[in-house]
């Protein structure tokens, strides 16, 4: 960035898309005339657009709409980083919000619960090191994820640090609860040693636990403070810091008088036990937390740690790391394989549930597609890697995950819009606490309205607010991928839920995509002899049709001659010479022009036809011999998946190409009433759009290339994970089972966490709206107070954590 003046500023963009001098001209001048641009330069050869601009009148993401409506595309780079030293919500807003502002900058989201942050934004204005000194600033630490090393080490000392200062101030406050309980009536009977009441043993114990236990309370309120905000730091360092201290000064003064015969009520026990409360709470936490990330863990579980490769003739074993493209890899008996790729020898049974939630292994042999963390039953494979390290397919599901659990649901922004002003707002309802109880409600009573105050601060901490999102979408994603759902992120993982209309594409979704024989009528002849000479005449074609037939007569056990002659005749059907016999397979036309008769047939074509199947009719030696039916069929899940959704109070709706006999079947089968037949694949989107303009949120799930513009069109894209990357590419939402029922699934899921974390905002908002009151009132003791604050983060976690156990 390079500034002009006080007033303006240039930027660089990275342009996308243009082809020619006439699409740079043709941005400049868009750009030129945005109010606020002084001067727009675009240079073809760099692709690069250098704009100077008053910042008060235009935004660079303005700049980037209108390149975006010239039908251009700006080129962003992504960071992820690690944070150190949040303790609250109000930390990740501050964090957030300073990212945001830096220029260049076009999104970046927080997540308190995973520590972590991720950042777009422009690298010809900003650079990686410009971030992390600005986190720095603000008083935290950030670390590139690539540079931060194993997360499960950190967090295990981590985790070991916050044990080690809960156990020496546990130890240091146990003495002062033992004082403070022997206070009280009911507690009578309990041995009190003298010593412990004496002023200076209280201070002796309390003083660590404060000022060396308590000292990153300290530094955390105080680099808030220093940027103009608030966090948790600042309220439980007020709070106790007001108990601390006042009990310091009753312990001089009385120090000082030399006729004081019995010590002063301090309140050392109140600082001292909040602040282990808060440790307490704050391990517990962590400790919860760090459940959360269970699915990744698993994920990461099913990969292999080694490779046996062939290289210079020679069979060695690798890290998986250490796995490149272009490889052959061994796998024996009972292995994983340890990346993509295609087996080139050998013939074995691979179990894919992993991947694909079908029990049943798959057979493999040379030509076929294998899948990393999948696992070779029983025939030693020899294959070639394809896709290794972040290529996978496996790779790809963690990611998705990852992204999944860091990205941001627009519901948490009611918690960060809350979080922000609500750190103030507690400090103001305690002072104003104070001084009611100080001036009206007991007059004089410095102590009393001194302990209301602290009760009111120390029990309004906003963590749990800050937790209630985040955990949640953790949570319910990284179950989901459990049961092959995949979703892209948080924003979709909330649309899912409000769905009212499921468009359905017909091919490979609510069918099997492979059309397959499914009726044999034979006349005049033996059944299996016929096949015979039908399959000898397909088996020299190519057509998918032709596949399906010789695949089912072959299934059926029957023997295939040879053909002597052959010819595809296009759009009518095969003619072939089968041991000296003329056959012919095909359309009505193709008989008709061969002078065959079929009258006796017609009634069974249409049939077959009304049922969504294709006929063809069957001639040999010249004389009509039957007729052959071939059907994509639905998906054994198919009806059972519809019937779900409607029960869920969904409208289904199928989507197709096919014409509206075909389609009516296949719907007819799967239960479904409304089908849009016979759309072509560029107007499968404004089909959509026209369900949109009746005011309804739209799914759409699909698996084929036609269908990436619907999808993306869609308020929640839906790819069948088994079909084709563009698709997967342009959904919401991935199904790596290729079934209906997954799309139940991951509607239910979605409920289930969005109900989740409705819970979780409604205790967090409804604690403190209950607490506050009840503590400015004087009914909760500081160190209860303290207590309910520290669990209060605990429930909303542990709540959390149940959706890793929800079945959709």
């Amino acid at each position: 960035m390079e500034e002009q003046s006080a007033e303006q500023r240039q930027t660089t963009l990275q342009i996308a898309g243009m082809t020619c001098a006439a699409c740079a001209n043709r941005i400049e001048k868009g750009l030129g005339k945005l109010e606020g641009v002084d001067r727009a330069n675009v240079n073809f050869a760099l692709e690069q657009a250098s704009v100077t601009f008053d910042p008060s009148k235009v935004a660079v993401a303005d700049m980037e709409k209108r390149i975006a409506s010239l039908g251009y595309g700006t080129v962003k780079e992504e960071a992820d980083f690690r944070l150190e030293g949040m303790t609250c919500a109000a930390c990740a807003n501050r964090i957030e919000k300073g990212l945001s502002r830096l220029p260049g900058v076009s999104g970046a989201s927080v997540n308190l619960a995973l520590e972590t942050a991720h950042v777009t934004y422009n690298g010809a204005e900003i650079s990686v090191p410009d971030m992390i000194r600005k986190v720095e600033q603000l008083g935290y630490r950030a670390v590139r994820k690539e540079e931060a090393g194993n997360g499960d080490d950190r967090k295990r000392r981590e985790l070991r640090s916050k044990q080690a200062r809960l156990i020496v101030s546990a130890a240091l406050s146990l003495p002062l609860l033992w004082a403070m309980v022997g206070h009280f009536s009911f507690a009578s009977w309990i041995y009190l040693p003298a010593f412990l009441m004496n002023p200076w043993v209280q201070l002796g114990l309390a003083t660590p636990v404060q000022l060396a236990i308590g000292a990153p309370f300290y530094a955390g309120a105080y680099k808030a403070l220093r940027n103009r905000s608030a966090n948790m730091d600042v309220l439980v360092a007020l709070g106790t810091s007001a108990a601390y201290f006042y009990s310091l000064y009753l312990t001089l003064e009385w120090a000082a008088s030399p006729h004081a015969m019995h010590a002063p009520e301090l309140y050392f026990e109140t600082s001292a036990i909040l602040i282990t409360l808060i440790l307490l709470g704050k391990w517990f936490e962590t400790l919860a937390k760090g459940r959360t990330s269970e699915a990744i863990k698993k994920l990461m579980g099913l990969q292999a740690k080694t490779a046996l490769v062939v290289r210079e003739g020679r069979e060695m074993a690798v890290p998986l790391e250490d796995v490149v493209a272009g490889d052959v890899v061994l796998v024996k008996p009972g292995e994983k394989i340890p990346v993509d790729g295609v087996v080139l020898e050998g013939r074995s049974a691979v179990d894919e549930s992993m991947l694909t939630g079908e029990s049943l292994p798959v057979e493999k042999e040379p030509g076929d597609g294998v899948f990393g963390a999948t696992v070779n039953r029983y025939g030693a494979l020899r294959m070639k890697a394809l896709k290794v390290g972040k290529d996978t397919a496996l790779a790809r599901i963690i990611k998705a995950v990852e992204d999944a659990q860091g990205s941001k649901a627009p519901i948490q922004r009611v918690a960060d819009a809350i979080s922000g002003i609500f750190v103030p707002i507690v400090v103001g309802l305690a002072a104003l606490t104070f001084l009611i109880w100080e001036f009206l409600v007991a007059p004089g009573d410095f102590a009393s309205a001194l302990e209301k105050a602290i009760a009111v601060l120390v029990i309004a901490c906003p963590c749990a607010l800050g937790l209630a999102t985040p955990t949640s979408i953790m949570a319910g994603s990284g179950r989901a991928a459990e049961f092959g759902i995949l979703f892209k992120g948080g924003e979709h993982l909330e649309a899912m839920q409000g769905v009212q209309v499921i468009v359905l594409d017909k091919t490979g979704t609510v069918t099997k995509g492979k059309p397959e024989l499914t009726d044999v009528l034979i006349e005049g002849m033996a059944e299996a002899e016929a096949l015979g000479y039908v399959g000898a005449a397909e088996r020299a074609s190519e057509h998918p049709l032709a596949e399906a037939i010789v695949a089912g007569i072959e299934a059926r056990g029957v023997a295939l001659p040879a053909a002597e002659q052959f010819e595809a005749v296009p759009g009518y059907g095969v003619r072939a010479v089968v041991e000296g016999k003329p056959v012919l397979v095909g359309t009505r036309k193709l008989l008709e022009r061969e002078g065959v008769g079929y009258a006796q047939a017609v009634p069974a074509m249409e049939r077959y036809e009304t049922e969504g199947k294709t006929a063809m009719l069957v001639a040999i030696g010249g004389e009509y011999a039957g007729l052959v039916a071939v059907a994509d069929t639905i998906k054994a899940s198919s009806a059972a998946a519809v019937a779900r959704l409607k029960d869920m109070g969904l409208d289904v709706i199928m989507m197709t190409g096919d014409n509206r006999r075909t389609a009516e079947a296949i719907a007819r089968q799967a239960g479904i009433g409304e089908v849009l037949a016979e759309v072509l694949p560029e107007g499968k989107a404004e089909a959509v759009k026209r369900l949109q303009a009746q005011g309804r949120k739209v799914a759409m799930a699909g698996d084929g290339v036609n269908d990436a513009p619907a999808l993306a069109t869609a308020d929640v894209g839906i790819a069948i994970g088994t079909g084709a990357d563009i698709a997967i590419e342009a959904a919401d939402v991935t199904l790596m089972r290729g079934e209906l029922t997954s799309i139940a699934d991951a509607i239910a899921m979605s409920r289930r966490t969005m109900a989740n974390i409705r819970q979780n905002l409604f205790w967090a908002l409804g604690y403190n709206a209950l607490g506050i009151p009840i503590a400015a009132i004087g009914l909760l003791a500081p160190w209860v107070a303290g207590a309910a604050m520290a669990l209060s983060s605990v429930s909303v976690v542990l709540n959390a954590l149940r959706l890793q156990r929800a079945n959709p």
